[in-house]
């Protein structure tokens, strides 16, 4: 493999790996905030927040983490605005104190802060409006979580750079399965210490989040509820249950962090936690595991480039087959089994729907992971979908490509039927409270 093409792919991985606190977009949204109120140096007046239906949808059902229990876009904005450091990227709201709190639920409270959805053309889209006086700035987010496209202070562009992710130039359209497991097996951690740090801080934040899950009781418990029916000394109920723990207290709004994959800290939890579980009951060496990571990593972000950050397709179905594709790798499976347990795992469970970010993404952790087990042991015993099988494709990159179409483009309606039952709900919720 080319040196070029090896860099190409390491820094893909940290541009997508990378640290956050709680649900990635009520952080996001926060991290907008808190730039816009640095640019305008002072605290504003009035707020406004631009968001798109798949950013609605995914702050609505989570609990801001550092927030004291509260959720909503209005108070994911105003704690970003009093207490939100936008240097710490994803992790902005670390550090949040009791009298920010208080200001920012004052601030909401008060009717400072005003929330609209918008039509955006992108899925992803947050844009932050702020004044004081004469005064005002704007930040916007597009396509990427921490990807600033436009800020401006009185009406007048400030800064157009991506603050936050400043690795070089990336081209995800040239990863393929087969070049995946190439670079995995000959990249030199000794030469690309980086990339060997943020793998080894997905395994430490990742497992930290998940153990939490188990200990405290956080959403609906779906990793402990797994760990009390199940066999514990199984690899595949504990890789089950610490993934849905992980999720639980990330739902639950839990302030430690995770380390991410394509934008989403459950797609974090669920390419990650099943290769270590795995790793460590095949007793394989700590340089295999990280190996294993970069496979399973990879692969859902090999899947998420045509899919997309966010859609109607729920994103844990490609991060399980990633999971499984990377314990396959931990098998020394060939390329040909380890495409095929992605091909069974994409094509049974591809029509789960993400109806936004609550307690009930454990719940589907575990069930696409579930399916990617029963995907992992069906191609030991030499079995599998075949081409031609609803939308299996002539091999592995097509039926992957045949999946991120059917997401992206297919569902698009799916999704604003799901935007509008949400919205409907809350409004009733709202009104019942009255």
């Amino acid at each position: 493999m080319e040196n070029e093409l090896m860099d190409n792919f390491k820094n893909i991985l940290l541009h997508e790996m990378i640290p956050a606190l709680g649900c990635t977009e009520p952080i996001a949204i926060a991290l907008c905030s808190a730039k816009a109120r640095a640019v305008l140096e002072e605290m504003p007046e009035s707020a406004l927040v631009l968001c798109s239906g798949n950013i609605v949808k995914n702050v609505s059902g989570v609990i801001v983490p550092n927030s004291g229990g509260l959720k909503g876009i209005d108070i994911a904005a105003s704690l970003g605005i009093f207490g939100g450091n936008e240097e710490n990227g994803l992790q902005v709201l670390e550090g949040i104190s009791k009298e920010n709190i208080a200001k920012a639920k004052q601030f909401v409270d008060n009717g400072n802060i005003q929330v609209k959805l918008v039509g955006a053309e992108e899925n992803l889209y947050i844009r932050v409006i702020l004044k004081k006086g004469s005064q005002s700035s704007e930040a916007e987010i597009k396509y990427d979580h921490t990807n600033f496209t436009e800020i401006m202070k009185n009406g007048v562009a400030f800064d157009k750079k991506n603050l936050y992710n400043q690795v070089a130039p990336i081209d995800k359209a040239v990863l393929s399965i087969k070049k995946i497991l190439e670079y995995a097996t000959i990249v030199n951690f000794e030469e690309n210490q980086d990339l060997k740090l943020i793998l080894e801080a997905q395994i430490e934040f990742n497992s930290k989040i998940s153990q939490e899950g188990l200990t405290r009781d956080y959403g609906a418990s779906i990793g402990r509820t797994l760990m009390k029916i199940g066999d514990i000394n199984n690899p595949a109920t504990r890789s089950k249950a610490y993934s849905a723990a992980g999720s639980d207290a990330r739902m639950g709004g839990c302030s430690l962090p995770v380390v991410i994959n394509s934008g989403s800290g459950n797609q974090g939890l669920t390419v990650s936690l099943p290769v270590i579980e795995y790793a460590k009951f095949y007793q394989v060496t700590h340089d295999k595991l990280l190996r294993a990571l970069i496979v399973s990593n990879l692969t859902a972000i090999h899947q998420k480039k045509y899919i997309g950050k966010l859609s109607a397709f729920c994103g844990v179905v490609s991060a399980s087959a990633a999971a499984g594709a990377g314990i396959g790798y931990l098998n020394d499976l060939s390329y040909d089994e380890i495409s095929q347990i992605i091909t069974n795992t994409i094509t049974s469970i591809g029509g789960m729907v993400c109806d936004g970010a609550k307690p009930s993404c454990a719940s589907k952790i575990a069930i696409a992971l579930d399916n990617m087990i029963m995907s992992l042991e069906l191609v030991k015993n030499n079995k599998g979908f075949k081409p031609g099988e609803g939308i299996v494709g002539i091999d592995v990159e097509k039926t992957i490509r045949n999946i991120g179409l059917m997401a992206h483009e297919g569902m698009k309606s799916t999704d604003e039927v799901i935007l509008g039952i949400m919205l409907e709900n809350q409004n009733k919720t709202q009104s019942s409270l009255k």
